[in-house]
C-alpha cells in the first residue's frame, strides 16, 4: 500500500522538469501538496481547491490564523462541502 502512494509523486517528478522556472516548480509544489492533502483527508480535491479560492479570496488582505485554520482539509465543516 505505501508504495501505491508515492507512485503519482514519482509518475509527476518527470514532469516537474519542465515546470519552466523555480517560481512554476514551486507553484507545482504546492498544488500537489493541496491535492494530496486533501486526499489524505477523504475530501474531492477539485471541491477542495475550488472552495479555497472562494474561502481565500474572501479574506484576501486579512487572513488570519483562525481563517486559515478553518480552510485546512482536517477541518470536519469541510466534509459536507468537499466531498
Amino acid at each position: 500500500m505505501p508504495e501505491r502512494k508515492i507512485r503519482n509523486f514519482a509518475v509527476g517528478r518527470n514532469n516537474w522538469l519542465f515546470s519552466g522556472s523555480p517560481r512554476g516548480a514551486k507553484a507545482c509544489g504546492v498544488l500537489y501538496s493541496i491535492v494530496e492533502s486533501a486526499k489524505a483527508n477523504g475530501l474531492i480535491p477539485y471541491k477542495y481547491i475550488l472552495h479555497l479560492l472562494k474561502e481565500l479570496s474572501r479574506h484576501a488582505g486579512k487572513l488570519t490564523s483562525e481563517i486559515l485554520e478553518e480552510c485546512m482539509p482536517w477541518n470536519p465543516n469541510l466534509i459536507s462541502i468537499c466531498q
